[in-house]
């Protein structure tokens, strides 16, 4: 089937995006994919590829599973569900990974390219008429959609946040949800142990925009620290 930017004929080609992943064509067999989806946080932007907490993240369990970071640069909630119902025919995610990023944003269908919508921020002047309101309910329509593909393919899927919590266990509770911290909020922390000095400056990376390299480096030891038992 095919309907304007709606497709399930199109598998996603490597070649297409800035992946920060091997390539899966062909796919070896042997271990199980694990998909990691989001927006520039996690892609990494201002960060070298070894820096990201996707990569962090990627070095846990390898004899077992294969990683593919699939993030991309200014996406909204609804192109990381695009880009997750187009590894069906390419990668067969068993475990998925979703850093949602801010619910403002839109994909936007008059791109002038039928096949790429333009993904939008929450400031652009074309979603003046949307609302705190609107943007939780078109964000929970993307959950909703993420949640029926991994229950119809029998993955795992676990949800985190790059910049804003949102209290997903409030709608159900049997989600697998990293909860209270973001990429954003984890860093700096107070520890009496081991981050005991005082910041008065967020940490930046080399854009001078997003997050530095110790917010990756702590958002994966606290993923990691909850869900290392399931990505196996």
């Amino acid at each position: 089937m095919k309907f304007g930017y709606f497709s399930d004929k199109d598998p996603i080609a490597f070649e297409q995006y800035p992946f920060r992943c091997p390539p899966w064509d062909p796919m070896p067999d042997g271990k199980k994919n694990v998909v990691i989806l989001g927006c520039s946080h996690t892609w990494g932007v201002g960060l070298e590829p070894h820096e990201t907490w996707a990569h962090k993240v990627s070095q846990h369990n390898t004899d077992r599973l294969r990683y593919f970071n699939l993030a991309q640069p200014g996406y909204s909630p609804e192109g990381v569900v695009r880009m997750l119902y187009r590894t069906e025919k390419s990668i067969f995610p068993k475990i998925i990974i979703i850093c949602w990023p801010e619910i403002s944003r839109r994909e936007w269908y008059d791109s002038g390219n039928m096949s790429v919508p333009l993904n939008l921020l929450g400031h652009d002047e074309k979603l003046r008429h949307q609302t705190a309101n609107t943007d939780m309910h078109v964000f929970l329509r993307s959950v909703f959609f993420a949640e029926k593909f991994a229950q119809n393919h029998g993955a795992k899927l676990i949800h985190c946040f790059a910049d804003t919590y949102i209290d997903l266990k409030e709608h159900d509770p049997q989600l697998t949800v990293l909860e209270d911290y973001t990429l954003k909020n984890c860093w700096p922390h107070w520890d009496r142990f081991e981050a005991r000095e005082r910041f008065d400056k967020p940490s930046r990376a080399r854009d001078g925009l997003h997050y530095g390299e110790e917010h990756p480096e702590r958002f994966a030891r606290l993923f990691l620290g909850k869900f290392g038992q399931k990505l196996r």
